[in-house]
């Protein structure tokens, strides 16, 4: 019978197998950087730009947005030319929150694993923190602060205010496939009233809204998503000038209970007056939202109450809705 515990030599226990030693904090940091951007789709909705000017929880990214440049007549020889100077609107992105891992690995295990262990822990935290930032980062986006107010509710629009997108009281009937079609033109023609450029759309939607738009026959004629970017991600294809995305994260409301964010137990909601299951819808550009996420530090430890290595680290991160006009929710409901 093959031995239970790692040896060295006639039988001797190997407290301190090759396993322990070998690990390298900033390979770690940099490993669970690539994978946890590979996982989230944080990169296609958001602007990450700033991510490499993050060093610690508390820093602040200042954010400076193109500035919006004064066209004027002219009227030929003579007329008198008048210059501005642009000044950019700037938005400042506090990185005030964080998330940490901790693991044991067992010595015994190390040993004998057939596998490499970093790249299943890696791969595994990377999977865990897309979760964990996702659920909190979409409802801050989302619902904390949010879209424009002519980008949502019942008189959607700045220019028509013709446009029902639903709100938590009176959410948009989905109750068929042609109406989850109908929400989302109308969102793409919100998006067009507030002149948003038709490059770098995306839109969000829950696994129960794509079934009943695939039911539909232009969403089957136009999603032509590939297998491996919707195992990622979420993305399964374009739809009318939007990059679509399915997530169980949105923030969802059970009846008669506000919206929460998409892990949270639908119950602990606030209550209010209505007797339907809402779910969120949410399109934008990547202009409408910076992201930033940075690995600050991985670092081993010996297990002082067995034999192993404690691997932890340390993940801070910060959002922003810097342009609250190139962002668009709807609200949309089915029978209790």
């Amino acid at each position: 019978m093959a031995a239970v515990f790692p040896v060295v030599g006639s039988g001797s226990f190997d407290t301190n197998p090759s396993y322990s030693g070998t690990f390298i904090p900033q390979l770690w940091s940099n490993k669970l950087n690539a994978k946890f951007y590979a996982h989230t789709m944080m990169t296609e909705i958001a602007n990450t730009s700033w991510e490499g000017e993050i060093k610690n929880q508390g820093d602040t990214i200042t954010i400076r947005t193109a500035p919006s440049i004064t066209i004027n007549d002219y009227a030929g020889a003579g007329t008198t030319l008048t210059s501005e100077v642009p000044v950019p609107v700037t938005v400042d992105m506090q990185i005030d929150k964080g998330k940490y891992f901790s693991v044991q690995v067992n010595d015994v295990l190390a040993h004998q694993a057939d596998m490499d262990l970093m790249n299943m822990f890696t791969e595994d935290a990377a999977k865990q923190l897309k979760i964990s930032i996702e659920n909190e980062a979409f409802f801050q986006y989302f619902v904390t602060s949010g879209a424009a107010a002519a980008n949502k509710g019942a008189t959607a629009g700045a220019t028509s205010a013709g446009y029902n997108l639903g709100t938590d009281i009176a959410p948009i009937d989905q109750a068929t496939p042609a109406n989850v079609l109908k929400a989302i033109l109308a969102m793409s023609a919100t998006l067009d009233e507030q002149n948003i450029p038709e490059d770098n759309r995306w839109l969000i939607m829950s696994p129960f809204d794509r079934q009943l738009l695939m039911q539909t026959d232009i969403a089957q004629a136009y999603f032509t998503g590939d297998a491996a970017s919707t195992v990622r991600t979420g993305k399964i294809g374009m739809l009318d000038r939007f990059t679509v995305y399915v997530s169980n994260l949105l923030p969802k409301g059970q009846a008669a209970k506000a919206l929460v964010p998409g892990l949270s137990a639908t119950s602990t909601g606030a209550t209010v007056s209505n007797a339907k299951v809402r779910r969120m819808m949410v399109a934008g550009t990547s202009d409408a939202c910076a992201f930033a996420s940075q690995i600050s530090k991985t670092e081993p430890l010996r297990n002082q109450t067995d034999f192993g290595d404690i691997v932890r680290g340390l993940a801070v991160y910060g959002r922003k809705v810097v342009k609250n006009e190139a962002l668009c929710t709807a609200i949309v409901g089915s029978a209790s």
